[in-house]
């Protein structure tokens, strides 16, 4: 695998091992542990294309004695109850292949040679996926986003995944006054509003006073996973699916992380 091939596919391997982990540092070390060992050369992933078995690798090491420790850090405290249920609820393998599939493009049989299993069994695990999805509890969405139709769009994706819409924020004062109202289970921010300030500006100010999941949505997303800190956890790419939405939105609400206090601008 040339370095060329890896600095394509290392952004995207970032976006899911942190949507795995439910953290930065956490799904940074995975891909880290999974680009060294790559560097050191190995045979069994000969054949494979390289953007294949780089996730290959990674899934290993997630499905392994690594990524059980990185989950155990990530599990919450016991007294989180709710949390705790979701986590127990949720097939880890399933998403894998719901990920692989839904947010990454791979095919059924690429996600097959990933995973090491047989195309029906990714097929039961993709399904898997999609009911234990179904039953995430639904909440309050605040959209901050200044492109109408975009705006609409999410607002009946949200509303078909189950979850309630109440607000569309163009932007920073109107998210602010939004979330102030009436406050969100979760926000899905734009990055660029049409102030000319940034969703994440609006986002910091909604968080400082109280705790909520964010997701970011950029045109852009390599951008903004520079390997600097610190950076979204949660991040969807335009255009995007209705996969993409119900993924991205329920890893979210599943691990219901504070994003860290983010600076700068980025298109979007």
């Amino acid at each position: 695998m040339t370095n060329d091939d890896l600095t394509q596919s290392v952004p995207q391997l970032r976006r899911l091992a942190r949507l795995l982990a439910g953290a930065q540092e956490s799904g940074d070390a995975m891909v880290a542990a999974t680009l060294e060992t790559l560097a050191d050369g190995t045979d069994e992933v000969l054949g494979l294309d390289p953007r294949t078995a780089l996730y290959r690798m990674f899934c290993r090491f997630w499905n392994g004695p690594l990524g059980q420790r990185v989950r155990v850090l990530a599990t919450p405290k016991p007294s989180d109850l709710a949390v705790q249920q979701r986590l127990l609820a949720l097939t880890p393998r399933s998403r894998q292949a719901f990920m692989l599939l839904a947010l990454e493009g791979f095919t059924l049989e690429a996600a097959a040679q990933i995973l090491e299993v047989s195309v029906p069994e990714v097929t039961a695990l993709v399904e898997t996926a999609r009911r234990e999805v179904a039953d995430q509890i639904a909440t309050d969405i605040l959209i901050i986003e200044d492109e109408m139709l975009i705006a609409a769009d999410l607002k009946r994706l949200m509303l078909e995944l189950g979850h309630r819409v109440t607000g569309i924020a163009r932007t920073h004062r109107e998210a602010v006054a939004s979330a102030s109202a009436q406050r969100p289970g979760l926000i899905l921010a734009d990055i660029q509003l049409a102030d000319g300030s940034s969703g994440i500006e609006a986002a910091n100010e909604i968080l400082a006073s109280h705790r909520v999941p964010v997701v970011f949505v950029t045109a852009y997303p390599e951008m903004l996973l520079t390997g600097g800190r610190p950076e979204p956890t949660f991040l969807m790419t335009k255009p995007f699916h209705v996969d993409d939405v119900r993924v991205v939105v329920s890893q979210a609400l599943f691990f219901e992380v504070r994003p860290q206090s983010l600076n700068g601008k980025v298109a979007g």
